[in-house]
């Protein structure tokens, strides 16, 4: 974003994760749960307060639960889809309200595992296969303001999040065969995507879940 032009205001849990990003570009930051949609709201009133307008939102928020359905407690179901679907849906309702004077874009965060079946990812499928639904839906209803909402969905992207899986030997042999470009992705693959769909130069794309 910073590359680009853009100026961003940053909101997550851990102010400590983004304290450092936020001096290193002198963007704004707040500590705020995402999936609790009156606080978001007030988070993305702080932004725009500061920024003065916002004409692109990303949702990074999320999760990785890699169990069985019959292993899986209500608890854990519940957490997956209030920090990967609950999140999401909370950013488009409190961003269009925002975008309906000048339109704009939002990224939402999907996955491969949404669209494709993979063992163990019951939880995780269901709640980016609801992201991808999301988003043509949203997609649908704000076109007419001017604001576009699509996503991405990675495959097996090397993060603190889904270390366990690329750094044991037998797993990353498994998931690696899955991914025809020979090698995981790095975050920066990930981040162009990203860019693109939200840059105003897509005037065209929306609804669309984009596979990286």
């Amino acid at each position: 974003i910073a590359d680009a032009g853009g100026e961003a205001f940053l909101v997550g849990r851990d102010s400590s994760k983004l304290q450092p990003i936020a001096s290193r570009y002198g963007w704004g930051f707040a500590a705020a749960d995402a999936s609790d949609w009156v606080e978001l709201d007030r988070m993305v009133s702080s932004g725009e307060g500061l920024l003065g307008s916002i004409n692109a939102a990303i949702n990074l928020a999320g999760s990785v639960l890699l169990k069985p359905l019959h292993l899986t407690t209500q608890l854990e179901w519940e957490s997956t889809l209030r920090l990967n679907l609950t999140t999401a849906a909370g950013l488009v309702r409190c961003c269009v309200p925002r975008m309906f004077a000048s339109g704009g874009s939002i990224v939402l965060m999907s996955s491969a595992a949404g669209s494709i079946g993979l063992q163990n990812h019951e939880a995780i499928a269901a709640c980016k296969a609801g992201i991808d639904g999301l988003v043509r839906a949203a997609a649908t209803t704000y076109a007419s303001k001017r604001i576009r909402i699509n996503s991405v969905a990675p495959g097996l992207v090397k993060t603190p999040m889904t270390e366990r899986i690329w750094s044991n030997p037998r797993s990353a042999e498994s998931s690696l065969s899955m991914h025809p470009m020979g090698r995981f992705g790095e975050p920066e693959d990930v981040a162009r995507a990203i860019l693109w769909l939200a840059s105003p130069e897509q005037s065209w794309v929306t609804g669309q879940t984009l596979g990286v």
